[in-house]
This record gives structure tokens, C-alpha cells and sequence, in this order.
């Protein structure tokens, strides 16, 4: 007898009537004389259709089943889209999405959430059901529900033959809609993106670019540029931050290379429409390859620079102006660009108020005042012609000394903890043999032209930073005063660059560092009326002095390891996660007052010669 728990083969069994049925008709009626079987086939169910009749648009419709609902609080918000069964391998986070109200208007939004959902109720979280999983080949998406969170960004309309954004005011209908934004015009104006200005990149989701019916299908990025849109944002400041091999060098190059396109000009006060100068201070020794060409860059790829209106190739107005230190020297053999020596002067201590250059170390706020005192009498005693070593024997005289304490205007302590700092500073920087750098205002600054002050040379770090800070702060007086030193330097728009900009303007507590940063602060705040725009690129953002940093309008981040760094450029939380993954070249732009937060990928090939 078989086991009562195997049921065997069902067609082992037979029905009981039927076999009596047969018995009855004496069993020996054929199969096909058997005038039921003609019945019974015709009486099978006809098969119809399941699938809808037409074509499918779109990616789904919008959903009602957690609810449809808009607010003015976006964590209350609830718009979802059930996402069809042929469409979900192409959607991602971040993509954009049309979704058309019963008029001509439609809300432009993107995904933020997508989620699995069971289509049947069932427990899938069995033994049965894992292993029988297990053993299947494909994967069911009809089983399953594919949901998309969907958050708002504005709603699209038409104001005559232009399109229009304002903020998401009005809920979609059930059964919306939704599909893929495809348009070029529509895009830019759902994330507020300018038709024109200083191109940064292409629009991308996910690390691949948005793609559109347009010819070319990519979506160029700008930054607004015209003061008839407002200030142009290169005078409201930009911050690039990025790794070590994130690509932000390559990534700036491209960008400082359009502000020297030829027809990029601005206008001043006077009515005159002059092309900014670019002054770029170089650690690495990279930026002066901006002269000659890319020997790497294909026609087909600068054919296609052309056709977006992209600005490349070297620019022959560059020069690299090598700063002088006693005893090092400056190979430069990686460009071609015209080299120019210069030195800095003694004396711009005193004519550009820069007291703190001479100060090797930190001085408290009794020291400062005590050096004041010292180069006030010192400029006072020799003028203008002073030099650095005139003033370490003026600090040697024990009768200064003497006379400074006895009056009460210096103690003999402070006396001695200035000279000490005066004489930490680097040997070799002031008056060198070369020109003076207060002399070569036409050189340093020039409408249409790139200067570039390489310090990969210099012998230490404190020898850098007293060039670059000496130089950029002539630079920022000058455009500052209203009796300038340099009236080119005041008449020129002026592009500020400085690389590794942390080592120059970190918010230390120490008077020079104050002095500094207050400098670069007022520069900041002034950039807009005397068209000064810095351009600070970074490593360590979370370095910069704050109140410089709060001037900075447009933020490119790329790679970026270090959560305190991701956390201090302050962009919106779901791009901010994507940044230590980005790829080389990737970035996230937040320039409030140009588009929505955007994702971007930069150009594959520098628009100059790099890194060979």
C-alpha cells in the first residue's frame, strides 16, 4: 500500500462516471464518434487579451493609493508615480519628470525615493518562498508594485512664446502622466538654469548625462553672466572643492578659460566694456599650460566645443610672473609662456598697509601695536627706499630700545618678541634682484590676459604664503581704494584665483590672520561694485575663514572623502551623499542665485594643454 502522504500523478486517476458511462454505451463506440467531444471543444472559454489597446507614454501615472498631496512643507508633501513594468530599469534617483495638469501647465519635479511594494498580499519572508526564489531564473516584476517618490520643483507655463517657472502651488490629478523630461527648454526652466553665460558642464543624474531630442542630446550648464540678469556670479565669488584626484585643477582651467574668452567683456562705470584679467596664483606649477593648446584634443571634439559655444585652445596672453627668492630658482619647462621675475619690495609693507608680512610668527594684541610703532618710525627714519635688512639693524639699535621703554610706547619684552618675529620670517623675499612687483601693474594685470604667479619653487610653505598674500593684497587694495596705487589695476575687471586658497585664508587666531582674513572679507563683500571676483579652489574647504567663506555664491564640489569637509559647503543633503562617490570630473553645483542644486559632469578633455 503507497504512502497516504504521496498523492502520485492525478492523471492516474479516472473518473468514476465516466467509466460507467462507458460500460452503459457498451464500450466500443470510437473516440471520434463520440458525439459529446464535439460539444466540449467548442464549449472552451475563448482567450481575450489582458493588455491595454494603443501604445504606452511615458514611465506611469501618478498614484493615489498613500495619498496625493502638495504643500508648502515639503516633508508633508506626498506625490508618488507607479512606475510600469518596461520602464524601471531606466529610471534613477534624481531624474527628472513631467507631470501635466488638465491645462497647458505642468509640474517639473524629480525622483526622490523609489520603492518596491507588494502587488498581492503574502509573507515573503519564509523558507518556502526564499528557496523557491532561489531556484527561479527571472525575477517577476508583475509580482511587485515599483513606486516613485516624486518631490516638486516648479511648475512650468507658458507666457506667450516663453516659458515660465514659479513655485509648485497646484496638486497634479489621479492618474497623471508621468514621464520622462526630454526637453531642453523645459528642463533649464524647471531647475532655472540660464540659456547663457559661463558654461560649467552638462547636466547629469546618476554620473551619466541627461539626454534629450535636441541636437547635441546633452544639456549645457551656465553660470549668468549678463548684468541685465544681475550682478554677474563671478563677482559674487566661486569656490571649487575637491580631492586629490578629483579633476578640480582640469576642472578650473575650463572654466578660467572662459572668462578669457574674446567676447567675454564687462562694463564699468566710465561706460568703457573691458575684458577681465585673470590673475592665478599656481602651487603646482599647472596653470601657465594654459598658453598652449591641448595636443590631445580630437577635431570631432572641438567641433563640438564650437557648437555649444564653448571657449578653447591656449591662450597666447599669458605670462607667468615668477616670484624671486634668494638662492632658488624657477625651471618652468613644462610651458611656453613668456616668464617675467619680480621681487617684492620693502616697502609695501608701508605703502599697501601689510604690517603682518613681516611678522614671522603669531603676534598677540600687544605685539601688533608694537611692530606698528616700529615700521611707522622706521618708514619715518629712511622712506620709501627702506629695505628689509636696513630695518633688522634698525631693530639691533639698544638705544631704540631703551628709548622706546622709557617712554612707555614699547616694553623692553615686546620689544624683543617683535624683533624675534621680525627676524623669523624667510631670508631672500624682500628686494631682490628683479623688478619691483609694484612696478609691473601693467604686466600683472591686463584686460584679456592671464597672469600666472607659480610658487612650486619656493623654498618653504612661510615663503609662499608671504608672496601670494603680498601680491593678492595689492591686488585687492588697489580695486578697493579710492586712490588707488594702480589705476590700471582699478580699471581692469579682475578675476582673483588662488589654488589651495586654505593655506592663505584660514580663520587662525592669531592678529595677522584676523588682518587677513578681514581684507579678503571687505573684498568679498565689494566684489560685485569693483568687479573682483575671487576664485578660491580647495582640498579643505572647512579651512576657510568663515566670513569669507559665507561670500561665496557658487560652490562646484567634486570628490570630496572628509565628512567635515562634505558638511562645511553646505549643499542640500541628497547631493551632499553623492559626493564621495562621484567619479573624476563629476561635481555638484549650489549657486542659489543661478539654478536649483544640479549634478554635472565636466569635459572629458581640458579646453588647454594639462598635466603633460
Amino acid at each position: 500500500m503507497s504512502d497516504s502522504g504521496d498523492l502520485g500523478d492525478f492523471t492516474d486517476y479516472v473518473d468514476d462516471d465516466a467509466e460507467q458511462s462507458g460500460a452503459t454505451d457498451g464500450g466500443d463506440a470510437a473516440a471520434g464518434d463520440d458525439p459529446g467531444r464535439e460539444s466540449d471543444d467548442a464549449a472552451e472559454f475563448e482567450r481575450y487579451g489582458a493588455e491595454p489597446a494603443g501604445a504606452d507614454e511615458g514611465l506611469g501615472t501618478v498614484s493615489v493609493s498613500q495619498g496625493l498631496r502638495v504643500s508648502q512643507d515639503g516633508d508633508e508633501t506626498t506625490l508618488r508615480a507607479f512606475i510600469t513594468t518596461g520602464n524601471r530599469d531606466s529610471v534613477r534617483l534624481g531624474s527628472y519628470l513631467l507631470v501635466p495638469y488638465p491645462d497647458d501647465e505642468v509640474l517639473f519635479c524629480s525622483i526622490a525615493a523609489l520603492e518596491y511594494a507588494q502587488e498581492f498580499q503574502s509573507d515573503d519572508a519564509t523558507e518556502i518562498h526564499a528557496r523557491r526564489q532561489m531556484r527561479r531564473e527571472e525575477f517577476e516584476e508583475r509580482d511587485y508594485k515599483f513606486m516613485a517618490e516624486l518631490e516638486p520643483v516648479a511648475v512650468i507655463y507658458e507666457e506667450g512664446d516663453e516659458l515660465k517657472r514659479r513655485m509648485t502651488d497646484r496638486v497634479p490629478k489621479p492618474g497623471a502622466l508621468a514621464r520622462e523630461a526630454s526637453d531642453e527648454e523645459q528642463i533649464k526652466t524647471g531647475l532655472k538654469i540660464p540659456g547663457d553665460g559661463v558654461f560649467l558642464g552638462h547636466l547629469s543624474v546618476g554620473g551619466e548625462k541627461v539626454r534629450t531630442a535636441a541636437e547635441p542630446p546633452t544639456v549645457d550648464y551656465r553660470v549668468k553672466d549678463d548684468y541685465a540678469d544681475g550682478d554677474p556670479l563671478v563677482f559674487r565669488h566661486t569656490l571649487v572643492a575637491g580631492g586629490t584626484g578629483s579633476g578640480k585643477t582640469h576642472a578650473s582651467k575650463n572654466v578660467l578659460r572662459q572668462y578669457l574668452d574674446e567676447d567675454r567683456t564687462y562694463p564699468m562705470d566710465d561706460g568703457r566694456e573691458v575684458s577681465p584679467a585673470v590673475v592665478q596664483f599656481d602651487p603646482q606649477d599647472e596653470y601657465a599650460q594654459m598658453h598652449d593648446d591641448n595636443p590631445g584634443m580630437s577635431d570631432a571634439f572641438a567641433r563640438n566645443l564650437d557648437r555649444e559655444g564653448i571657449a578653447h585652445g591656449g591662450h597666447d596672453d599669458t605670462i607667468a610672473l615668477v616670484p624671486v627668492e634668494d638662492g632658488v630658482s624657477y625651471g618652468g619647462e613644462n610651458h611656453r609662456a613668456e616668464q617675467v621675475r619680480f621681487t617684492i619690495p620693502f616697502s609695501v609693507v608701508d605703502e599697501y598697509d601689510m604690517p603682518w608680512l613681516v611678522a614671522g610668527g603669531g603676534l598677540n594684541d600687544n605685539q601688533y601695536p608694537a611692530l606698528l610703532t616700529l615700521l611707522n618710525r622706521f618708514f619715518s627714519d629712511y622712506g620709501q627706499e627702506g629695505t628689509y635688512e636696513e630695518f633688522k639693524r634698525f631693530l639691533d639699535d639698544p638705544g631704540l630700545k631703551e628709548e622706546l621703554d622709557e617712554s612707555g610706547r614699547v616694553h623692553e619684552a615686546t620689544f624683543d618678541a617683535v624683533k624675534r618675529r621680525v627676524r623669523g620670517i624667510p631670508s631672500g623675499i624682500f628686494d631682490q634682484d628683479a623688478r619691483p612687483i609694484t612696478e609691473l601693474d601693467h604686466e600683472l594685470v591686463r584686460p584679456g590676459g592671464l597672469t600666472v604667479v607659480p610658487t612650486y619653487h619656493l623654498s618653504t610653505s612661510r615663503a609662499k604664503e608671504m608672496f601670494v598674500l603680498a601680491v593678492s593684497s595689492l591686488l585687492v587694495d588697489d580695486k578697493l581704494s579710492n586712490s588707488p596705487q594702480s589705476q590700471r589695476i582699478k580699471e581692469t575687471p579682475l578675476v582673483l584665483g588662488m589654488d589651495e586658497a586654505h593655506n592663505f585664508l584660514s580663520d587662525a587666531d592669531t592678529v595677522q590672520a584676523r588682518k587677513v582674513v578681514q581684507k579678503f572679507t571687505e573684498a568679498a563683500k565689494q566684489g560685485r561694485k569693483e568687479r573682483l571676483g575671487l576664485f578660491l579652489i580647495t582640498q579643505d574647504p572647512q579651512d576657510i575663514a568663515e566670513p569669507v567663506f559665507k561670500q561665496v555664491n557658487t560652490k562646484v564640489v567634486l570628490n570630496l572623502g572628509d565628512e567635515d569637509a562634505i558638511s562645511s559647503v553646505n549643499i542640500p543633503t541628497e547631493l551632499a551623499q553623492k559626493v564621495p562617490y562621484m567619479e573624476k570630473g563629476q561635481m555638484v553645483v549650489y549657486s542659489p542665485d543661478n539654478s536649483e542644486p544640479v549634478e554635472l559632469i565636466g569635459l572629458s578633455e581640458c579646453v588647454t594643454r594639462h598635466g603633460e
